[in-house]
């Protein structure tokens, strides 16, 4: 009888501890669809590829739990494809996931860029429709591959040090697409046409699919700092979105975007939430020069931004020095346009209304 009550209560407070355990890791969530998708082992993945192929099948492996994603709601894991583009010593690979037959979501872009003979320097940007802002991770240095990291010497994007940076030459996926016969990737497969390897299986509950992926916060760091500038350039008129995937998810990404970042008199308010690893955290410039590259703008039909506004994270129409206003995507009736190229409209100090105080020069 003694050994009876034992046991039911060890089985009682080992199911406590379990639920209290789902239920820390539930409200460790952000909501966002990005939750279920690992940047940080999306890189690992990548080091351990041979070739942007290769990695494309890493992704969309179940047992290597990347990729969690389910951003139509059907119940079934999204297919990720990988696309590359290259110009001069920098190379993108883009992740997008198959949403329908006539619709893709992009989901993150790796940057790559050869500094220097046997250098390169890599990052990962996860798509801010599916992380709620633009999310960027590299790996952490190791002893016997980094170095001192400088974008600019001199001139108008002098900066100061950015840290320790990563040498990723030796990564075997590196060196493939930087030889002489290298062809750009991209993906044949399709929604109607996916590899026979391939089958969906069913997206994992978040306090279950986390713990996979928290070895990988040990290996690679959340950073604020993009470190390859002309990456953004190429790939902004190419970025891809899906009108059933902002719908979705409107309402969680703006409660998120309102809580993480206000703007007020030069001071900045954060509460970082859930994205794994260490989190270093300057203000939200990218030293381009002192000019800030705002994020892409989504055309649903009628609306003009998230926010009501001109795509300000205060739902305001606040502009910022220097900006560049990139090309809009349309996707309304399923079809996906690029918008092609950058506004040169650029707004001085404090826009949006607002006196900054300052004597205005004619």
């Amino acid at each position: 009888m003694n050994l009876s009550k034992t046991i039911s209560a060890l089985l009682l407070c080992f199911s406590i501890a379990v639920t209290a355990s789902a239920q820390d890791q539930e409200a460790d969530s952000t909501g966002l669809p990005g939750d279920n998708f690992s940047l940080q082992g999306a890189l690992d993945l990548f080091k351990k590829a041979g070739s942007p192929e290769e990695f494309e099948k890493l992704l969309n492996t179940q047992d290597n739990k990347v990729n969690n994603l389910d951003l139509n709601g059907d119940g079934q894991i999204d297919y990720i494809r990988v696309t590359s583009k290259k110009q001069d010593d920098v190379q993108i690979f883009v992740l997008q996931a198959l949403v329908s037959s006539s619709e893709s979501q992009d989901v993150a872009v790796i940057s790559l860029q050869k500094t220097a003979e046997e250098n390169a320097v890599i990052q990962i940007e996860g798509d801010d429709d599916i992380y709620g802002e633009s999310t960027i991770a590299e790996p952490l240095p190791e002893a016997e591959s980094a170095f001192n990291y400088s974008p600019a010497t001199h001139g108008p994007s002098v900066s100061g040090p950015e840290g320790i940076i990563v040498n990723v030459w030796f990564w075997p996926c590196v060196r493939y697409v930087y030889a002489p016969a290298y062809t750009v990737w991209v993906s044949p497969f399709t929604w109607v046409a996916h590899p026979v390897w391939w089958h969906p299986w069913r997206p994992m509950p978040y306090y279950v699919y986390r713990p996979y992926c928290v070895h990988y916060n040990t290996r690679y760091v959340v950073v604020p700092t993009r470190r390859i500038q002309p990456a953004r350039i190429m790939y902004r008129p190419t970025r891809v979105t899906s009108v059933t995937v902002i719908q979705r998810n409107r309402v969680v990404v703006n409660n998120y975007r309102n809580s993480r970042h206000e703007y007020r008199n030069g001071y900045r308010q954060t509460n970082y939430g859930n994205r794994g690893g260490n989190y270093y955290a300057p203000n939200r410039t990218y030293n381009n020069g002192g000019r800030n590259y705002a994020p892409d703008r989504v055309n649903t039909g009628g609306r003009s931004g998230y926010n009501g506004g001109d795509r300000s994270y205060n739902g305001g129409s606040r502009g910022y020095g220097g900006n560049y206003s990139p090309g809009r995507v349309n996707n309304g009736g399923g079809t996906r346009q690029s918008g092609g190229g950058f506004g040169g409209n650029r707004s001085g100090g404090n826009s949006g209304g607002r006196n900054s105080g300052r004597a205005t020069r004619n």
